[in-house]
């Protein structure tokens, strides 16, 4: 399995921007998916970003796609979530994830990743 632990989260105010980190460790020299998920409360889990750690590949929910950006920096081990002009309706956890190497070529269901991080909290102020 892949540890991941996540950080950058906050308090930005509305129109602003934050970037994610999520640091893995573990089982990452064999190729794996990683992405960023998030959970308002009272709300499902939701997609948002994904990257293939051994290519060039990223995708994207059609909800973020254009305001969020996601790249790894792979001698860090790092994966990063750039997200920016953030509204009230960003605000909750997110979590990174990690999904193994398989059929899914761009994992973006909950159950392709079987790895999380603890999650990181982002608050959007009006």
């Amino acid at each position: 399995q892949v540890q991941l632990v996540e950080s950058g989260g906050g308090l930005v105010q509305a129109g602003g921007s934050l970037t994610l980190s999520c640091a893995a460790s573990g089982r990452t020299s064999h190729s794996v998916h990683l992405g960023w998920f998030r959970q308002a409360p009272g709300k499902e889990r939701e997609f948002l970003a994904g990257v293939s750690w051994s290519n060039s590949d990223s995708w994207y929910a059609v909800s973020v796609r254009g305001r969020f950006l996601i790249w790894k920096v792979v001698h860090e081990n790092t994966v990063y979530l750039r997200m920016n002009r953030l509204n009230a309706d960003d605000t909750a956890t997110y979590y990174c994830a990690a999904a193994p190497w398989g059929p899914v070529t761009k994992p973006s269901r909950l159950r392709d990743f079987d790895s999380w991080g603890q999650g990181t909290q982002v608050t959007v102020s009006a």
